[in-house]
């Protein structure tokens, strides 16, 4: 008995490729970068809000609006859509092959999955996402017996939990007195709080031992920030494994039906995303508002808005072969290793121990930055494929939740 892939790189249950999901899955990943950028080029509030740092001219808060509403959360939950795909599938194939005990190999996968992301959360990347994904992922399961359908409403219920249970933080953030402690923690995380903002760009520029360092003593807190995300990725992941179940992610949804989803979606979820950035400019970019709309408001929007890309790029590459279609599948076979190699590229742009360009650049010159990693991922992936099975990550993932390692090289 085999089990092939992680939840990042699973093909179909039989174990064929549907090549079209692996293009979306490089999509997810390439767009994914045009997000993480504004870590590590700006203080960690420029990355929510225009106001506080990184918007020198007009240009830049275009730039802002346009990733706030085509960018910003949705690659990453599209991203999330397709690990949760990639659970069903490696699920339905254990079972298929007759694994006595398929859950016992998704948790392996998922504690794996924990640690990686916590090697890369303290060396690299603060705003690492396969610690939530792990944690969430090991829900999975427990509803994945549902159809399809009731998939798909879990998801939903679980995204507006999320956005519910965030409304009551954000009234008391609306609400509460200046200088009480309500007030001030949205002022200084989302917000222009001129003290927080000179800390930001203090450790900015601190030396890779005094990061790590301090990554590694704050690494408990920074976990416990996870964890209110957890409702709304599992959510996210339900929706990929509905998606997967009626078709859509198999390739199997005529053209037609791909581009009406993707236009319903797309209807649904700009009005809000638009509406929400003029809430943010009539609130002056506070903080107490600048936060709410990020983190819990934008959500469920950003989430349709994922469905609809993704429903969008099936219909494009779903049974029409292309070497557009071919690399951005190459780019997608190896999410997990261009993920991470993505942060190594920022690293060494931004970081001190690299070209130090951290604080120096606006809002816009740190996004034509981030065309940097893509246009790498999409040039090494096909070579490194022609010559081996699987990215060196995606190997280490399935190795050591294995507990044997296969053999790289064709």
């Amino acid at each position: 008995m085999t089990r092939r892939g992680t939840p990042l790189t699973a093909s179909g249950p039989s174990g064929e490729r549907v090549v079209a999901l692996d293009a979306l899955r490089g999509i997810a990943v390439a767009g994914i970068a045009l997000m993480n950028v504004y870590i590590y080029a700006l203080p960690p509030a420029g990355y929510f809000n225009p106001a506080a740092a990184g918007s020198e001219g007009l240009l830049d808060w275009i730039v802002w609006g346009l990733s706030f509403v085509f960018v910003e959360d949705k690659f990453r939950s599209l991203f999330a859509m397709l690990f949760g795909a990639g659970v069903a599938i490696l699920l339905e194939r254990a079972r298929a092959s007759g694994d006595v005990r398929p859950i016992r190999s998704h948790v392996f996968r998922m504690l794996v999955l924990f640690a990686i992301g916590a090697g890369h959360a303290i060396l690299l990347a603060n705003n690492d996402v396969l610690r939530l994904y792990a944690m969430a992922g090991l829900f999975v399961p427990l509803f994945l017996r549902l159809d399809p359908r009731k998939l798909l409403v879990a998801g939903g219920v679980l995204m507006a939990i999320h956005a519910i249970a965030g409304s009551v933080i954000a009234y008391q953030w609306i609400t509460a007195t200046p200088g009480t402690p309500s007030a001030l923690l949205p002022a200084q995380i989302f917000g222009n709080d001129p003290a927080a903002l000179d800390y930001a760009r203090a450790i900015g520029i601190e030396s890779f031992g005094e990061r790590l360092h301090r990554r590694i003593f704050g690494f408990g807190a920074a976990l416990e920030t996870l964890i209110p995300g957890i409702p709304s990725a599992l959510g996210t992941m339900l929706v990929g494994a509905g998606l997967w179940r009626i078709g859509l992610l198999k390739g199997e949804w005529p053209r037609a039906r791909c581009f009406a989803l993707a236009r319903r979606m797309t209807l649904i979820a700009l009005p809000p995303l638009v509406a929400f950035i003029a809430v943010d400019w009539r609130a002056g970019f506070s903080g107490a508002m600048v936060g709410p709309v990020a983190l819990f408001w934008s959500l469920p929007f950003d989430l349709l808005l994922g469905v609809g890309y993704a429903a969008l790029a099936m219909a494009v590459f779903s049974g029409h072969d292309s070497a557009l279609r071919c690399v951005l599948a190459a780019a997608g076979r190896l999410s997990l290793t261009n993920y991470l190699l993505t942060s190594v590229v920022f690293a060494l742009l931004f970081y001190s121990w690299g070209f130090g360009l951290f604080g120096t650049m606006s809002r816009s010159g740190a996004f034509a930055m981030a065309l940097i990693p893509i246009a790498l991922m999409l040039l090494w992936s096909p070579l490194w494929l022609a010559r081996f099975r699987q990215g060196p990550f995606e190997w280490l993932w399935r190795g050591i939740a294995r507990g044997r390692f296969g053999p790289i090289r064709r």
